[in-house]
């Protein structure tokens, strides 16, 4: 039967950590928890369950700390749940079968991540498959009977087991302030990094997160070797940014090149809300329209829940 090593990095986690572990007893051969830096009880609660708790010193890095569980870890497979997150007693149950029948030539196994919560930052789903267990060693084998090649590509299953992510509040400043520390640092943000700084400032930034995104998302759009999508979410930015700032012709010239070249629900709830600002509501209610059938980029919101409520909120004027 495969072994599995549970890691996870932890911080403060007292209110969640418990119902998290008790959910998993029976999954796991080896139990590994990192904490970087709790001033609660959550060290307590972890040595309970693992006599292996460690110490790490955080570095707002959170793959760096990743791959040190990792480095810990002994088992066949790793298992990387998060102290909000919970298998109830029928996904536990299918956990245990696939632990008992898991084939040896599977590398990385998807389960359905369940993200019903009112504390979203980055997620335009309820559902969505994500990657949680992961071969520890991989072997590399070639392939093709002629012109043989090493398989690069993991096998990949996609199983049925569905994770609960049962969060009690927003990760929204924390998530933020590890970006900006990070472009600080002088490090590049993916592609996959950049689109989800966007998100996370749309789906749950302050006026201010967005003002401090604003020599980043500049330098950023004029990057040529950034990808036609990053431009238009540094765009999407951009815009929030100068409407903030009242500086309304450089709002107004984004906006336009922004719709020309690629419409988004984000820049049409954008110029509806300029309109707004400026008294003008039937121009207000074109945009916010335009909204509601132009595809969002970044907020899902933006094209359904928002224009909808501005709408309603300009039938009494």
């Amino acid at each position: 039967m495969t072994t599995i090593s549970v890691c996870m990095i932890v911080k403060n986690e007292e209110k969640h950590l418990a119902r998290c572990l008790s959910s998993l007893q029976g999954i796991w051969d080896e139990l590994i928890i990192v904490d970087t830096g709790s001033t609660d009880k959550t060290k307590s609660i972890a040595a309970e369950y693992t006599s292996h708790v460690y110490d790490y010193q955080w570095t707002h890095d959170f793959a760096h700390a990743r791959n040190y569980t990792f480095s810990l870890a002994t088992c066949d497979y790793i298992y990387t749940p998060d102290a909000d997150e919970v298998l109830d007693s029928d996904n536990r149950e299918k956990f245990l079968r696939l632990k008992q029948t898991l084939l040896p030539e599977i590398e990385i196994v998807q389960m359905i991540y369940v993200n019903r919560h009112p504390y979203q930052t980055t997620e335009n789903f309820d559902k969505d498959y994500r990657p949680k267990l992961f071969k520890r060693l991989r072997t590399f084998q070639w392939i093709d009977p002629i012109h043989e090649t090493v398989r690069l590509q993991p096998v990949v299953y996609d199983s049925d087991i569905e994770i609960l992510h049962q969060p009690d509040s927003s990760h929204a400043s924390r998530d933020l302030e590890i970006m900006r520390a990070s472009i600080q640092k002088g490090c590049h943000l993916s592609a996959r990094l950049h689109k989800m700084y966007a998100r996370e400032l749309f789906m749950a930034g302050t006026s201010q997160d967005f003002l401090e995104a604003e020599t980043f998302f500049q330098n950023s759009f004029k990057d040529a070797a950034r990808s036609n999508d990053e431009h238009m979410e540094a765009l999407c930015v951009l815009a929030r940014i100068n409407r903030l700032k009242k500086n309304y012709l450089e709002f107004l010239s984004l906006c336009l090149n922004g719709t020309a070249a690629f419409p988004c629900a984000e820049l049409c709830l954008e110029a509806g809300d300029y309109y707004v600002e400026m008294q003008d509501y039937e121009n207000a209610r074109d945009w916010y329209e335009n909204a509601r059938n132009t595809p969002a980029i970044l907020d899902l919101r933006c094209q359904e829940e928002f224009p909808a409520k501005k709408l309603d909120s300009l039938k009494t004027i």
